[in-house]
Parts: structure tokens; sequence; C-alpha cells
């Protein structure tokens, strides 16, 4: 059985499950036990689980972070909430010193498991300094898994996932998708599995791979390009790290044409990561340079139209593979 719900009602029934669950499972940061969470996704976990489980917080992501970290290292596993990716910068070194790398400089004595879900992305008139993707910093890290879902049963799943690993994975949640809605399994045991990227629709002339809120503008770009004749492959990488690339790689030597499409820059975003595995494992499969479209390298700015014209657009996707497949 599957039922309709949104974005943020998957992660919060996720959320519900877990804890149910898994008495060791609480969730902490600013704002989600009275208030619900910034964006309502830890909404009515507090009436359920009590404020022993359900932690507000001062505002000190440092000190957020580090609780977290913290109750891992005694066996606990904390759901850390960041109101946004752009303060987890504030939590730099417990995320990257410390989080990262306790079990390995402990020799596996001390186990890290720990969710540090924070949301991100453009695209709502936040200004420069609340609107970044910054996911690629978080891959370049070993001891972390980073997570980015595109679609409800993917929250749900992946989350789910996240919360029974034994590691330290940044869930990253873009703030325009947490409306949007699909069919999202009612199964209690639901579990997507990390590590796994996901053919969302098959195709056989280009490869449009692609994770988060870009994900959703790669498979608008698909049904146009189809009524154009062009049958486009779309991939969900959907964990960032660690990556799938076998999928990918397997979808490029069907294709032979690849596309990314990211929110990041450019300059060693995630999409430069991808262009290397494919490179290195399909070379001789490329009937054409891999593409990228990314942000613009610019800090994302406030008035709409320029916000707009900084990001990927659903028009540019369908013109590259116009241009990749020689029908431009």
């Amino acid at each position: 059985m599957a039922q309709t719900i949104s974005y943020r009602d998957a992660l919060n029934q996720a959320l519900r499950e877990e804890m149910r669950r898994d008495p060791d499972v609480f969730v902490i940061g600013e704002d989600v036990a009275e208030y619900g969470g910034a964006y309502k996704v830890t909404e009515g976990l507090l009436q359920e689980f009590g404020a022993e489980r359900v932690i507000d917080t001062p505002i000190s992501e440092e000190a957020i972070a580090g609780t977290g970290i913290g109750a891992a290292m005694v066996g606990l596993r904390p759901v850390v909430e960041m109101m946004t990716i752009n303060f987890a910068l504030l939590a730099m070194d417990q995320i990257v010193n410390h989080a990262a790398k306790l079990r390995y400089m402990s020799g596996g004595q001390l186990r890290i498991s720990a969710v540090i879900r924070a949301a991100e992305g453009a695209g709502l008139q936040l200004g420069a300094q609340h609107s970044q993707n910054l996911e690629s910093w978080f891959v370049h890290i070993p001891g972390l898994k980073v997570v980015a879902p595109a679609v409800p049963s993917d929250a749900k799943g992946l989350l789910k996932s996240a919360i029974r690993d034994n590691n330290v994975i940044i869930f990253l949640e873009h703030e325009i998708l947490y409306n949007s809605k699909g069919e999202v399994p009612e199964d209690e045991e639901y579990l997507v599995p990390l590590g796994v990227a996901e053919v969302k629709k098959p195709g056989t002339e280009v490869s449009l791979i692609s994770y988060s809120r870009m994900l959703t503008l790669c498979m608008r770009a698909a049904e146009q390009l189809a009524g154009a004749g062009i049958d486009a492959e779309v991939v969900d990488v959907r964990t960032l790290k660690p990556l799938d690339t076998a999928t990918i790689v397997n979808s490029v030597r069907k294709t032979h044409k690849a596309i990314i499409v990211e929110e990041d820059w450019k300059s060693v975003g995630m999409g430069a990561e991808i262009t290397a595995r494919i490179l290195e494992e399909t070379f001789d499969y490329l009937d054409a340079p891999v593409m990228r479209l990314a942000l613009a390298e610019v800090p994302m700015p406030y008035s709409k139209p320029l916000e707009q014209l900084a990001l990927p657009s659903v028009d540019e996707i369908v013109s590259a593979a116009r241009q990749i497949t020689g029908r431009g």
C-alpha cells in the first residue's frame, strides 16, 4: 500500500517510525520541539515522545553538533537538525574534525551513529548567505556519508536507512521540495539503501544525471525532449557519498552521452567528481564531451529574476540535450 504525501510529511513519518522502533533515537536542534521545526518536519514529535527525546537547543550550531556527537559516542542515535546548511558552517570543526574522524582515531572503539539533517538550496529569495548548496564540502571528507533525496519516497526510505546506519550521515533536504508530493509506501520497514542510485526514467539517447531538486527539473526536461523525439534517461544519484558509480557508468555506456545537472557551483562541485568517474570508466563509449549545467559562479542574488537566472533551468537542460544529440 502507498499513500500520497508531501516530502515534509515523508520525513516526519520516517522520524516517527524510527523513534518508535528504537528508544535510542532522539531529535535535537533549534525549534525542533515546541515549534515543530523551521520547516515543520518535526511537528508533533514532542507531543508523542516528550522533551527528553525531542530537544530544543540554544542558537549555537557548534553546541548542537557537539551534543549530538557526544551522545553518539555513548551509544545513542541522534538526529541533529541544522536549520539550514549555511548555519552548519559554524559547526564544521565538530563535524569534520570530530564526527568524521572519531571512529578511525579510536581504532573502532567509538561508534558515531548520527544523522545531521539540513535544508539547503535556492529559489526562495533568501539571499547569498542562506541559499547555498554545500554538498561537495562534505563529500570531500572521509568518514561522512552524504544523502540528497529528490522525491518523498526516497526522503522517507533514505532517512530511515540513515538513522539505522552506524556512520555519520549528512542528510540534505532542498527547501523547495518540502511541499512536493508523491507516493510513499506505508510499510514501516520501507528502506532505501544508502549508496544506490536509481534510474528514474529509462532512455537510450542521453543520460541526464542529477540529484535533489535538479532531479525534478531533469524529469520535466525529459518529458519535453520526448515530445521532440529525444529519448532521455534520467539517473537520480540520491547518495552522493558513497557514490554509485556503476549505475551512472551503465547508463552512459548505453546512451553514449551525459549531461550532469547540479545546483552547486561548477568549480570542484559534485558534477566534477561524477564527470571524472565517467571519464575513467566510459571514455571509449562517449560520443560527445560530458556536459555540466550548474549554478552561476556568483553569490546568490536576492532579486527574483537574477536568482532564477543564476539557477539551471528546464529550458537549459532541453537545449543542452538537443545540442549533445545533434538536434539543436
